[in-house]
């Protein structure tokens, strides 16, 4: 528990347009890599799986900061976590901006990676300065500005990194998110004045499960080349086992631990992260392979799209997954969520068994991967809402976080077991991977999210359970 010592100052509309400018910025700093993975590659000689790494880096990094931005943001306040935490993100992106290689620039997108908890502690903000029917106003408008600002992301990154080049394509972001946090500290009040009475920040937790996520994603990212050093493999798999061992004995003994687990011992719960992290793992595969496709040459079997086009062929998926969240949100308070992720498994699965049967025309991918992003955001959203209904007001958070954090676990995975695909399907002295490695990409993701339906058969009727 925290208590507030003095009463805070209202905010006015140039404070919120602040946090909105922030909001934008950082949503088109994550979207940037993705429509320029292609080119990325290509530029600093990246196999896929190391492409795949790349693209999933700084949500791993936000998975392990929000819990913590949310936790220090109740403690010492919005304002200053948010400016000490985007600070740590400027210097990520001059980072990525000058990376001359694939470390240096992994390095900087885990700085980046901090950005992710930029939403919590400007909800925190919001609700701090306005009143509560306000504050529900601006927190909506935020949120839509983030992703508004991923929209712009995924269509300026291609222009920007064939125009200008790479390393202005990572270093404009950072610089709108310097200026809006300029802004941020200059028109909002300062913090108001809090007393700490709450347990301790579970640092054991976040170095055992950052170890446990780090292992994992090097193991998925050099799995081909590991296939021939077996003794080096079962290290890391020992490694990761006894991280992950160790941080469920620290989760289960700490007053204040990074994720709850016993809430996971409840239905609601299991089963709603059981089904994001199936979902996230088929839904990541199309997000990894479809950019991955268009860029294949002509010549081959591709269609040579360069990051611009890319960028321009994904934005309809960007656009569906932006209006799925309150799509489901309805849907849900009207049939509970069984109909909800029933139907967004269906439309999943068929859509991905489709992509790999047939992915000879450009409209073929962009059609597919605008139902794969519905199909996913109608299925997270009704699992969130889910769960934040079935459980006790003051457990929300934790049992939501859970969720939120299997959904970036879902989706590592499954971007880089599409990664280690390509790669172990690339013939020697190519560049180019056969086809057949992506027509088995989206099968599996097509069985695998099929798994959703035998828990979803399992979900009530109702909104909660």
């Amino acid at each position: 528990m925290t208590a507030t010592l003095t009463p805070p100052v209202r905010i006015g509309r140039s404070a919120v347009a602040a946090i909105g400018l922030l909001a934008v910025a950082t949503g088109a700093l994550e979207s940037v890599v993705t429509p320029t993975l292609p080119l990325l590659q290509r530029e600093l000689r990246m196999s896929p799986s190391e492409g795949a790494l790349l693209s999933v880096m700084l949500l791993i990094t936000g998975a392990l900061v929000t819990p913590l931005a949310g936790r220090f943001g109740d403690r010492y306040g919005g304002r200053r976590v948010l400016v000490r935490l985007m600070a740590v993100v400027s210097v990520g992106g001059l980072v990525s901006a000058a990376a001359p290689n694939l470390p240096v620039l992994l390095v900087g997108q885990v700085l980046q990676g901090a950005m992710v908890g930029a939403l919590p502690l400007s909800f925190i903000l919001v609700r701090d300065h306005l009143p509560a029917a306000e504050s529900k106003v601006a927190i909506g408008t935020v949120s839509g500005l983030f992703v508004a600002g991923g929209m712009a992301g995924t269509l300026a990154a291609g222009p920007v990194a064939e125009g200008l080049s790479r390393h202005w394509m990572f270093a404009l972001p950072p610089g709108a998110v310097i200026v809006a946090t300029v802004l941020v500290h200059r028109l909002l009040p300062p913090d108001p004045l809090r007393e700490a009475v709450d347990a301790g920040i579970d640092w054991a937790g976040l170095f055992l499960l950052s170890g446990a996520l780090g292992i994992l994603m090097a193991v998925l990212a050099r799995a081909p080349q590991l296939r021939a050093q077996p003794t080096l493999l079962g290290l890391l798999v020992a490694a990761m086992v006894g991280c992950s061992i160790g941080w469920v004995a620290v989760e289960r003994r700490v007053a204040a631990p990074l994720v709850d687990l016993r809430l996971l011992a409840r239905p609601a719960v299991w089963k709603a992260c059981a089904l994001t992290f199936v979902m996230c793992v088929g839904t990541s595969v199309a997000v990894y392979l479809v950019p991955q496709l268009l860029a294949v040459p002509t010549d081959a079997y591709g269609f040579g799209a360069s990051a611009t086009e890319i960028g321009f062929y994904l934005l309809p998926g960007v656009v569906a997954a932006s209006l799925a969240g309150p799509l489901s949100g309805a849907w849900a308070r009207r049939q509970g969520p069984r109909a909800v992720v029933t139907t967004g498994t269906v439309l999943m699965v068929t859509a991905l068994l489709a992509l790999a049967a047939v992915h000879t025309e450009i409209w073929h991918l962009v059609v597919g991967k605008l139902l794969i992003a519905l199909a996913n955001g109608l299925c997270v959203t009704a699992m969130v809402t889910s769960t934040a209904t079935a459980v006790q007001h003051g457990e929300t958070g934790i049992a939501t976080g859970l969720v939120l954090v299997t959904r970036v676990v879902g989706y590592a995975v499954g971007v880089q077991i599409s990664g280690a695909l390509l790669t172990a399907g690339t013939p020697a002295g190519s560049a180019v991977p056969a086809e057949s490695a992506f027509v088995t990409g989206f099968a599996v993701a097509g069985a695998v999210t099929a798994l959703s339906l035998f828990v979803a058969r399992t979900l009530t009727k109702g909104v909660t359970e």
